[in-house]
Order: structure tokens, then sequence, then C-alpha cells
């Protein structure tokens, strides 16, 4: 199928923008499943703490990837969240099976939060030219993860 939506970009503004938002997607994608296999998997004393907050990640992580895949498909991108384009291209650092204790899963969740917010930095930089408004969206994701990378640090300082 040709594309039926068209952008207000050129095309290389396109192509760049839109390769930062499919990677953001997939990234989010991916930190939403992990959070999700966390919260399934969390055991010890800090269970309910850790179990909720997994829900809280989950809730972010998926707003946030609608955001980017809605801001694609506006410029003309189809985004691709299917799992075997997640599973192929997210560049998070995972989450094991089976039951894990707390304090492992929060040093995980802080890992895999600090892996999509150094990957969210280097879109910003590279659309800061290209597209201001795809940056600028990248901007505020960042800001909201960041804030949540502290939030779980805090518990193990």
């Amino acid at each position: 199928m040709t594309n039926p939506i068209t952008s207000t970009l050129n095309e290389d503004q396109q192509a760049v923008a839109g390769k930062a938002l499919q990677d953001t997607v997939v990234d989010l994608i991916d930190l939403s499943l992990i959070a999700k296999q966390a919260h399934w998997n969390v055991v010890g004393q800090q269970f309910r703490s850790v179990h909720l907050e997994l829900d809280e990640l989950v809730t972010a992580a998926r707003e946030f990837t609608d955001a980017a895949a809605e801001r694609a498909t506006a410029i003309g991108v189809s985004p691709d969240g299917r799992s075997e384009t997640v599973a192929k291209t997210a560049g998070t650092k995972g989450f094991g099976a089976g039951w894990t204790k707390d304090v492992d899963v929060v040093t995980a969740i802080v890992a895999n939060i600090k892996t999509v917010v150094d990957g969210l930095r280097q879109r910003i930089e590279v659309t800061e030219k290209a597209d201001p408004v795809t940056q600028d969206l990248l901007i505020g994701i960042a800001a909201r993860l960041e804030q949540l990378h502290w939030m779980w640090q805090a518990q193990v300082a």
C-alpha cells in the first residue's frame, strides 16, 4: 500500500524523526513488558510497594508508547510495535524469569529505565533540527522517566 498519510516534514526530517520515534516505541513497549513481568514475579518484604509502583511504570510506559506511535503516524511513518520487532530491536536490558526478590527487581528496573532514557537522550539530540515537535515529545517522556528512575533508585539508596 502506498503511504496514505502525508507529512509536513521533508523526507530527511521525516526519516530522522521516524527512526527516533520507532526506536522509542519499541523501547517503551519492552519497558512495559519488563515491568509487568517483574510485577507478576516480585517477592520480598517490599512486595506491595514495588508491585504497585510497577503498575505505575507500566501505565506511564504505555501512555508514552501511544504518544510516540501517534506522533509517528502524524508525520506519515507507520509505527511497528509487533512482538517480533520489539524482540529484535529494543535496546532495553531485559528481565529474568521466575520469582525475583524485591531488591533485585528494583535494580533491574533502574537499569532498564536508565537504558531507555539514554536512548531518548540520543534521540533528543538528533531530532533537534529535524523535528523540534518530536524532540519536545521525547524531552517530556525523558523527563518523566528520569523522575521515575530517581524514585526507583531511592528505594535501595
